[in-house]
């Protein structure tokens, strides 16, 4: 028998708020169910004018003002973290090696991964509080056992479990989500906000990567790694055009591309493979994106690892959905087949398992293996 975890008694809870409009109403949910709740705000740049203005991020001066206003609203004490030299270490110099060595990374995994529940979480515990607050859509069920396990949020439309994938019992067990029972909208919980007196109930949801405060991540990387041209190629080897830095692109990618010689049958072309050790960009027809299988590697397990192979649906992109597979953990690497070919699939991509609404957990994509032939 399973239920969602409840807390027996009041905690000690540390709110982590973005300054956005979910984390505060999380914070205000916590310390309304009766818990000792303390905000804080991650500051994680050492110049955050250098990051996303406009209420369209949440790491900015004024995501720290909001923050602190809603604190104050709620009743809350406030403070705020520099967290900016493990952020830039863990998070935003992953990224750029991770694009440099030609895979495709997802930022926000990896801030929740190391920052919000292993640097924040270690520091929060430290200090003596019991569980860490944020306002993901997510549900953390309590087994008869004792045993935790992380599942989907309420509302699929608004589920952010894949995000929360690296999470392991250990974390989830000081993890709270006050929204992933929610069957409310986005409006509702707007309208909820405002009745809170929340100023952040009409602010804008953050979409694009914090630290790139224009949304110009070839731009971004570019000022990082420099120019570096290279071929465009066909599958054959033959020469289509340059670019001006292989980790510009990705897997999948149609638009951009600036190819000047038009493909035999008219149709588009789309970028099939990014080698960083001859840069070169090898494109071709969508139907050469379809992939059958993938190896990942790191796997992350939110509770006890899987034995023997095992049937799961999996996700690949944090807003994509749901497709069947077999999966088996080997020699440390775990090994993916899905039962009908997907599109588009990047190493450096996280894979989540699912078994239902439980997440089983996360690793790193390295390799994939075409539906047609050859290996990507």
């Amino acid at each position: 028998m399973t239920h969602t975890a409840q807390p027996s008694r009041p905690l000690r809870v540390l709110a982590a708020m973005s300054g956005g409009v979910d984390s505060a109403v999380a914070a205000a949910r916590a310390a309304e169910a009766g818990h000792d709740v303390t905000g804080v705000h991650l500051a994680l740049s050492a110049n955050p004018q250098s990051f996303r203005t406009g209420a369209r991020g949440c790491c900015t001066i004024e995501d720290s003002r909001d923050a602190r206003r809603a604190a104050d609203v709620i009743g809350i004490p406030f403070y705020v973290w520099d967290l900016a030299d493990r952020f830039r270490e863990d998070v935003v110099e992953d990224f750029i090696a991770e694009y440099e060595a030609g895979r495709t990374p997802n930022p926000c995994l990896r801030c929740n991964e190391k920052i919000k529940f292993a640097a924040l979480l270690d520091k929060a515990l430290a200090l003596g509080f019991d569980a860490v607050c944020t306002g993901h859509y997510a549900t953390v069920v309590l087994n008869e056992d004792g045993t935790r396990e992380l599942h989907r949020a309420s509302d699929m439309a608004k589920d952010q479990s894949y995000v929360l994938g690296v999470l392991d019992e250990k974390q989830l067990a000081h993890a709270m989500f006050p929204l992933g029972d929610t069957l409310t909208t986005k409006d509702e919980i707007r309208a909820e906000a405002e009745r809170r007196g929340l100023a952040v109930a009409k602010k804008p949801d953050s979409h694009d990567i914090c630290f790139i405060a224009d949304g110009d991540t070839q731009g971004f990387l570019a000022n990082r790694l420099g120019k570096a041209e290279g071929d465009i190629v066909d599958e054959s080897g033959a020469k289509l055009g340059t670019h001006e830095g292989a980790y510009g692109f990705t897997i999948g990618q149609r638009k951009g591309l600036r190819i000047g010689t038009p493909a035999s049958d008219g149709k588009p072309r789309y970028v099939l493979d990014i080698s960083p050790v001859n840069n070169t960009v090898t494109v071709g027809p969508a139907a050469s994106l379809d992939v059958s299988a993938l190896t990942a590697i790191k796997p992350r397990w939110c509770g006890t690892a899987p034995t023997g192979p095992g049937t799961y649906t999996a996700q690949l992109r944090a807003h994509g959905g749901e497709t069947e597979v077999t999966a088996e953990l080997i020699d440390g690497s775990l090994h993916v087949t899905f039962t009908e070919p997907v599109r588009g699939v990047a190493p450096g991509q996280a894979i989540v398992l699912y078994d239902g609404t439980r997440v089983v957990g996360s690793a790193t994509i390295v390799s994939t293996t075409r539906a047609t032939a050859g290996v990507a």
